[in-house]
């Protein structure tokens, strides 16, 4: 019979008699919000601990919980081979060939052997097909492979963009950011740098403090060229000359510049943008699992992308609203080398702070590894449940149980070394102790059977084949640059002569070779989005700047079909055009000074008709988007407030409900009392009349007198002793009937409590709440134009005079 998790619950397994090596009947239901503060998986080759780590993913996916796991080794694709028809035709294709030689079968044969299995252990630990599906509809699980094209590549330069407002503003944590990445950058060009005294790590934090502090992006262009010209003269009291001069600046920019000119760091800059909010959540709101695959990188780039990972990971933490409820999982499959007790990796740091702060936003971390002696127990003092698998060493229990002491005096419980020490020695293969400082106290249990088949770690190849379909979609949905139609080119070959007032611009050209430079108003405006009606309110001020190319003359409606500029990637404008550019004609209205007032009216109106914000509106959660909120990262924020409510009313009707099953289940205890009472005095009056009858015969048979009136007063006591044996009888069975009415009545109580947690559930549904669209117009006596001017923009023309833009 396939079983049902309760809500908020993940099944990990049954507990494990360890004197008799026995299962036993419970099951082990985790509580969610347990893992706010943390896990730790410890357990070495062989010991299971894989398989409970993966549950513990598919639990979480089945819940509606997101992850982001980083894979040194290769094992997390496994879940992406869930197959809900068990098959051996599903199995085949990810059948290691090598195995079934060992164990002499044909790989065919191997195939439906292992189909075979995987049914019957999931059948075994109450789980079935359906299962099996409903974990595949639940999620979506992608492999990224940064710097690789095997999986879904993944770029991080981006992250060195200006960290959010409120990271900016907390001091410690911008320090903590700008330590942790230039550390990292640093590692990656192979320079050892202490924070203190490298001059290195000194200038480089200087110049992402100056740009971060002013909202400033950086990309590594511009790092490099700020490494020889930093945009301030002084390091400390020092001159930036006496501290490092121009000359070994130099060196240390080529040093970066080399590495991004070498051909294996090409792969870094391709791939989707280091985004942890879409890692965690699809476009459309479904919970991500994204699994990080690092196995293909060395150990300094691997040092390096885990630190900017980090870092990432608490600035998207710091910019949710704090909760008790689980929002997601960090998942480290082996944290070794990353966390170490002693020396202080770029990485130690952010995780540190993970580990102390992320329970606050209900983002669990879990942090697995076989390598008890190389982790930082102190740090991880902060984690409130230890998984305890088998170990290797004396020295590996020794590590553990003090992590272990660590983790219950931070609870403030109590913690039985001894017998700790003992429950240890006697752990086996998928056998785990479960040390939480939530529970009274720890429990052995046998892991479940998992969802997804555990063929072992992915190679490139089989990942290349898991992500081919999904990296297909995205290489034909990129986004096409502001009117990226080919079309054929007519140049001039003069710049045009503009009369005084004028001002022109010239887009930074993006690529070498023959440059057409076509016209364009570019306008940029100030406006103001008000709603106070609404509880929540919207008062936002937005930059928006438009670019308009421009034909042969200018269109009565000039801004109609503009485009768009993101605000946070605006083309850089220059004062001087390429060397040797040529320009298409210039509609004569672009040369009239006084036009350009009323290219600024025209914009104004199109700003106020066109540009309004969109909000959404959840009357059922009472929440309304905030202002800049896209309707998918609204509904992921519903989908969380609604499990927040769901709790809540869940628990209140647990607790409305706990009086009357109570008082159910001491009615059923005092039937069966009665039962039991009633059933005692029926023997008891049944052995008296027997004793009885027996008395008057033997009394009758034997007496000298058969009718002496002895005899006779017998006789009627034993037929009076039937009589009320009768009697009994029928109270017996009224007993009975009481006992199976009362039950009957605890029975409808729970049948009724669960039917209303489903009625919450149902209710509660992100599917089945709806939303309202409002439209927000701006504030016209608000609305202010920065500025409007005449550039010109870039275009490539090919041999067959075909123009595409470059810029």
């Amino acid at each position: 019979m396939a079983i049902h998790n309760p809500l908020g619950q993940f099944y990990f397994g049954k507990e494990y008699d360890l004197e008799n090596g026995k299962v036993l009947e419970n099951r082990i239901d985790y509580d969610a919000k347990d893992l706010c503060t943390h896990a730790v998986c410890v357990g070495m080759t062989g010991s299971g601990k894989t398989g409970l780590c993966l549950s513990l993913l598919e639990e979480a996916a089945l819940d509606g919980i997101p992850a982001i796991c980083i894979d040194p080794k290769g094992d997390l694709g496994n879940l992406l081979l869930s197959f809900p028809g068990l098959t051996a035709d599903e199995f085949r294709p990810w059948i290691d060939k090598g195995e079934a030689t060992r164990k002499g079968m044909e790989v065919d044969e191997f195939a439906q052997s292992t189909a075979d299995s995987w049914k019957k252990g999931l059948n075994q630990w109450g789980y079935g097909p359906d299962y099996v599906q409903a974990y595949k509809d639940s999620v979506d699980i992608a492999i990224y492979t940064p710097a690789s094209n095997a999986g879904l590549p993944l770029t991080v330069l981006k992250s060195f963009d200006a960290p959010n407002e409120s990271v900016r503003n907390d001091g410690e944590a911008f320090r903590d950011k700008v330590n942790s990445t230039v550390s990292g950058l640093l590692a990656l060009m192979q320079i050892e740098a202490d924070p203190i005294s490298s001059r290195e790590h000194i200038l480089l934090s200087n110049i992402l403090s100056n740009a971060w502090n002013a909202g400033k992006n950086l990309d590594m262009g511009n790092l490099i060229r700020e490494i020889q010209a930093p945009p301030f003269d002084k390091v400390g009291f020092m001159d930036l000359e006496a501290f490092y001069p121009a000359k070994e600046r130099f060196k240390l920019s080529m040093q970066l510049n080399n590495l991004l000119a070498s051909p294996g760091f090409a792969a870094w800059m391709e791939g989707e943008p280091l985004d942890i909010q879409r890692m965690y959540f699809t476009p459309e709101g479904k919970p991500r699992i994204s699994i990080i695959s690092i196995a293909h990188l060395s150990d300094a780039e691997r040092m390096f992308f885990v630190t900017i990972l980090l870092n990432e990971l608490l600035a998207w933490m710091r910019a949710q609203e704090g909760t008790s409820t689980l929002r997601s999982l960090f998942y480290m499959d082996e944290v070794f080398g990353y966390f170490p007790p002693t020396a202080n990796p770029p990485s130690k740091q952010p995780m540190l702070t993970l580990l102390k702060q992320a329970r606050a936003f209900g983002l669990g971390c879990v942090l697995a590894t076989q390598n008890p002696v190389d982790i930082d127990y102190k740090g991880l003092s902060n984690a409130g449940t230890w998984f305890l698998g088998r170990l290797q060493t004396e020295r590996d229990k020794m590590r553990v149980l003090e992590g272990l002491e660590g983790a219950s005096a931070q609870a403030g419980s109590n913690f039985d070394k001894a017998k700790m020490e003992q429950t240890l020695a006697g752990l086996g293969s998928r056998v785990f102790l479960m040390n939480n400082v939530h529970e009274d106290q720890p429990v052995v249990f046998h892991t479940r059977w998992v969802l997804s088949y555990l063929r072992g770690p992915l190679s490139r190849a089989q990942i290349k084949i898991l992500m081919d379909e999904r990296r297909a979609k995205l290489g034909t949905t990129a986004t096409a640059g502001p009117k990226s139609v080919a079309a054929t080119a007519d140049p001039s070959t003069a710049r045009p002569v503009l009369p005084p007032g004028i001002e022109e611009r010239f887009l930074e050209c993006r690529s070498g070779g023959d440059v057409v430079y076509r016209p364009a108003l570019y306008g940029s405006a100030r406006v103001h989005y008000i709603q106070s009606r609404s509880a929540d309110g919207i008062d936002e001020w937005r930059e928006i700047s438009l670019l308009q190319p421009i034909g042969d003359e200018v269109a009565a409606a000039v801004w109609e079909d503009s485009d768009v500029l993101d605000q946070d990637d605006l083309p850089a404008f220059e004062t001087d055009p390429e060397d040797g550019a040529t320009y298409a004609d210039l509609a004569s209205e672009l040369t009239q000074p006084k036009k350009y007032s009323t290219f600024q009216s025209q914009l104004k109106e199109h700003i106020y008709r066109k540009h309004t914000m969109t909000v959404w509106k959840c009357k059922r959660l009472k929440e309304q988007s905030h202002a800049g909120e896209t309707e998918s990262d609204f509904r992921v924020r519903l989908k969380h407030s609604a499990r927040e409510m769901r709790d809540l009313q869940v628990e209140k009707l647990r607790k409305k409900y706990a009086s009357k099953i109570a008082s159910a289940e001491e009615r059923v205890r005092k039937a069966e009392q009665r039962v039991e009472r009633e059933k005692e005095q029926a023997s008891s009056a049944r052995m008296s009349s027997m004793i009885s009858i027996g008395s008057s015969v033997l009394g009758a048979l034997f007496g000298r007198k058969l009718a002496s009136a002895t005899n006779v007063r017998r006789a009627g006591t034993a037929a009076r002793s039937l009589t009320r044996g009768s009697k009994d009888k029928a109270d017996v069975a009224h007993a009975e009937e009481t006992l199976e009415e009362y039950s009957r009545r605890l029975e409808d109580l729970s049948v009724e409590l669960d039917d209303e947690i489903r009625e919450i559930e149902d209710e509660l549904d992100i599917d089945n709440l709806e939303l309202d669209e409002d439209e927000i117009r701006p504030r016209k006596s608000d609305l202010s134009i920065s500025e409007v001017m005449l550039v010109w923009a870039p275009w490539m023309v090919d041999k067959n005079g075909i123009a595409e833009p470059a810029f």
